[in-house]
């Protein structure tokens, strides 16, 4: 194949000429003909046995062209891209294609091209940090928590239901006197002041005894699904049996049942050092993703909107996975309208986290480049120890899986990033009072907002069996994103 015509124009675009040779045409057209000709009925011949000049002179020369060409047109491009040497990003467009007289195919390629990325600084920037610190406080709730986990269940019967009992309910729900869909369940158990239900409901239950039955009315949020949302419905509800947590003794013995300690005092001092672990992982992830930011805020790229659309479909289509739907045939409009994402939701949110994701790979390959970073035997083996240790992975499976090429480049990154990181300076964080009104703090690093979705019927359905749905109200989990100076192309 000749590649030609080479062309890099404004706004990271290019073009490029493929011009297969007249054999490599003819292999394709053939090769055309082969995999149609079975389902070819010519009269005067058995079905499939026509001969292709046969089936050409019936039908036309140019009857087997457009199979041949699309056979061509990837190998084509691979070689145009491979001589050219052009770094694209996004899908390739054929702008044009055309057979010569001599029975040859020229191609007409369209790409977008990799940005040219201008380092600023990204050493020695500095960002406030936490300080850890673990109240005894914190330590008892945590404690308390564990202990309610570990309470026996009792049953109540000669009382009234009360917040932070489990009352066991039927309920029905209408809407202008019909029953709406989702709105009933039998034998629920309802854990009271939990607020997994609408507002209002669990505060209505609270004051019910067994076998009461009662009308509790209830308004659904604005931001509830929409055949309810804002709309005032009416739940039958039945008391069927109140149970209460009791809580163990916090003594030697709980500490003994709950951890590998023999005292409690092990098992607090213990609790306090996992608190103060995830604290501070907290705190480091938090100023290591304010460093991030102003190293990414510090280039200059003119980014293609192909990069930025690309890693807006990676991540939905990432977080569609989380709720089951995996299949990568279903088209992004409807992936978007099955995940209830609107334009407010995607454009406040998700593209800014990733253009925030592509700042940061265009950072991060541009630090490869300009500190000529390079990575050794060594250097891979303890990138792989520590991938291996975070993902519970042997680092042969994670070669085997991802090959050495992937894993060397990813060992080039996590190199560039460290020379952001450990030049970085951490400084005390400003007293509340001199920090801007309405400045929050920073998401912690790598995560990215996600976006609320809406539960299919079969979701709906599997959560209301453990005792999350019905008039719950949908939360949505959020996550935030994140990204990495000297000039680089």
């Amino acid at each position: 194949m000749n590649v030609k015509n080479v062309e890099k124009k404004e706004n990271n675009s290019a073009s490029f000429q493929v011009e297969t040779d007249k054999a490599e045409f003819e292999a394709a057209v053939n090769k055309a003909y082969l995999k149609a000709k079975s389902d070819i009925y010519i009269p005067g011949f058995r079905k499939g046995k026509a001969p292709r000049a046969v089936v050409e002179g019936m039908y036309g020369a140019e009857v087997f062209y457009q199979d041949a060409i699309d056979e061509l047109a990837p190998q084509a491009f691979e070689s145009g891209l491979n001589e050219s040497g052009l770094k694209i990003v996004g899908a390739p467009a054929i702008s044009d294609v055309k057979v010569t007289d001599e029975r040859t195919v020229e191609f007409t390629f369209a790409v977008t091209l990799y940005p040219k990325v201008t380092l600023g600084r990204y050493k020695g920037l500095e960002a406030e940090k936490d300080a850890v610190s673990v109240s005894d406080e914190q330590v008892d709730s945590e404690i308390d928590a564990t202990r309610r986990r570990n309470a026996r269940m009792l049953s109540v019967e000669d009382r009234a239901a009360e917040m932070g009992d489990t009352a066991n309910i039927d309920f029905d729900g209408y809407l202008d006197g019909e029953r709406f869909d989702g709105g009933k369940a039998e034998g629920y158990d309802l854990v009271l002041g939990s607020n997994s239900f609408v507002p209002g409901f669990e505060e209505q239950v609270a004051g019910m005894t067994i076998g009461e039955e009662k009308d509790v009315n209830i308004t659904f949020p604005e931001n509830y699904v929409e055949n309810l949302a804002g709309k005032a419905v009416v739940f039958k509800v039945k008391l069927n049996s109140i149970t209460t947590p009791e809580l163990p003794e916090l003594d030697d013995e709980f500490a003994k049942d709950v951890s590998e300690f023999d005292t409690l005092e092990e098992y607090k001092a213990d609790v306090r050092a996992k608190l103060e672990k995830s604290a501070s992982e907290q705190a480091e992830n938090r100023f290591r993703t304010d460093i991030l930011r102003q190293a990414c805020d510090n280039i200059t790229a003119d980014i293609p909107a192909v990069m930025i659309d690309d890693k807006l479909e990676e991540m939905i289509r990432g977080y569609a996975a989380n709720y089951g739907m995996t299949d990568r045939s279903v088209s992004l409009d409807k992936l978007k309208e099955m995940m209830g994402l609107d334009e407010a939701t995607l454009n406040n949110s998700l593209r800014p986290a990733a253009e925030f994701q592509v700042k940061n790979e265009l950072l991060v390959d541009a630090i490869v480049k300009a500190e000529n970073i390079e990575v050794t035997d060594e250097d891979t083996d303890e990138y792989l120890k520590k991938v291996g240790e975070d993902v519970n992975a042997k680092p042969e499976d994670l070669i085997q899986y991802f090959g050495m090429d992937f894993i060397r480049e990813e060992c080039k990154k996590d190199k560039a990033n460290s020379i952001i990181f450990d030049s970085a300076v951490a400084v005390a964080p400003k007293p509340a009072a001199e920090k801007a009104e309405g400045e929050e703090a920073a998401p912690a690093e790598g995560e990215e907002a996600k976006p609320k979705a809406k539960k299919s019927t079969k979701a709906k359905k599997a959560e209301a069996a453990e005792g999350e749905e019905a008039p719950a109200k949908p939360k949505t989990r959020k996550k935030a994103a994140a990204k990495t100076e000297e000039t680089a192309e």
